[in-house]
């Protein structure tokens, strides 16, 4: 009889928490050992993060020469491959706000294109990881990777977007799913599944919306625009372009509450409630704050109010958790007004004012899909004419 229970399951249940989160002095030696890794002096989260589309982007499309992917509905991370004291393979998974989540269970392996019982260290690689709804019905995380920063110590940031997915695409991908195809009955082991993500050239933009997009298995985001001579650039990259609907522009922001301060009524006084008291049950009034630099709360700003119905203050109050003071992503209504779409808590900080104010433009001056496709065709003459002056040198 088994007296402690069923064994926990081997797969991620939930893209949020995908393992244990490391603290203490081990996240601290951890970022320090990414940061070293990768060159850089400083250990913030390292990853690239992408500008809002607008109307001037179509003009970069068709100078230069983009590849274009869908915008998964997950969670972003970046998967480090290292070893532990005793040379065993581990595996973490870095989420936006920095933290480092260890892999904990089944027996995840990237084996070595050369040798399948060797395996990857000093590796980062850039993905996001979704729940796939499989045609029976049954769920499967998959990790879809879309850059490489570093495979086996050999840093890889300065070089083109396709040197890098090939470098990916030779020495890990293919290796995993020899091992994969090769020992099937390995598949029940596996924390999440490894895929690269689709690329098309920009100019593909109608594939994207009635193939890839139509047959995903989980929900999708967007479009993600990458130029492929830019390096890697870890922080905000003016060369990585998120696109969206404008009605589906989105602004993380910090949200805080203003509740009411009311007289007692006479039941309360005959309670002995005889002072004006905070109102906490009302709907409160609620202000948007942007980051502007540095620490909450002084790194914040008011930026605008948000609309809250009654209905969402009592759906928000019935969920039992801190509401105020968290990062938010609001979206802006037919009205223009700000509401509530949801929590961000995989955030460590709201959107910076630049951010927000692209997004704004992004909203105000809106690239549809209709756009998009209309602008397939130059983005394609000029990549083409490019191809043909390259070959004429």
């Amino acid at each position: 009889m088994d007296l402690d229970g069923p064994p926990p399951p081997v797969q991620i249940q939930s893209i949020d928490e995908p393992g244990l989160r490391a603290s203490g002095d081990l996240l601290m030696t951890m970022r320090k050992e990414v940061a070293s890794l990768l060159g850089r002096s400083s250990t913030g989260f390292p990853g690239a993060q992408p500008v809002s589309f607008s109307r001037k982007h179509l003009d970069e499309l068709r100078r230069e020469d983009y590849y274009v992917c869908e915008k998964s509905d997950g969670m972003r991370y970046l998967l480090y491959m290292t070893d532990d004291e005793q040379g065993r393979e581990v595996h973490y998974f870095i989420d936006r706000k920095n933290d480092y989540w260890f892999i904990d269970r089944g027996s995840l392996h990237f084996p070595l294109s050369n040798d399948r019982l060797k395996f990857h260290t000093a590796t980062v690689l850039d993905g996001e990881l979704v729940i796939d709804t499989l045609s029976d019905g049954r769920k499967e995380p998959r990790y879809l990777v879309f850059d490489c920063l570093v495979l086996d110590s050999l840093v890889l940031m300065n070089r083109e977007l396709g040197k890098r997915l090939g470098y990916f695409q030779e020495q890990v991908f293919k290796p995993y799913r020899r091992l994969m195809d090769e020992y099937p009955g390995e598949r029940q082991y596996q924390p999440f599944f490894v895929d690269q993500k689709a690329m098309q050239f920009a100019y593909g933009i109608e594939m994207m919306f009635k193939d890839v997009i139509r047959n995903l298995k989980h929900g999708n985001d967007g479009l993600i625009f990458t130029c492929l001579k830019s390096e890697y650039k870890p922080g905000t990259d003016p060369h990585i372009l998120k696109w969206k609907d404008a009605e589906e522009n989105t602004v993380d922001f910090v949200w805080k509450f203003t509740f009411s301060i009311v007289e007692p009524d006479e039941f309360e006084r005959a309670e002995g409630i005889t002072s004006p008291f905070i109102d906490y049950e009302t709907k409160p009034a609620v202000e948007l704050l942007a980051h502007h630099g540095g620490g909450w709360p002084n790194g914040y700003q008011y930026y605008a109010d948000m609309h809250l119905e009654d209905a969402e203050w009592e759906i928000l109050k019935g969920l039992g958790d801190p509401l105020d003071e968290r990062i938010v992503e609001v979206y802006m209504d037919a009205q223009k007004r700000w509401r509530f779409y949801r929590f961000r808590d995989d955030k460590a900080e709201g959107n910076h004012i630049t951010v927000v104010n692209s997004v704004i433009e992004s909203i105000r001056d809106g690239v549809t899909q209709e756009d998009l496709q209309n602008a397939a065709k130059s983005i394609r003459d000029n990549w083409k004419a490019r191809e043909q002056q390259q070959k004429g040198r």
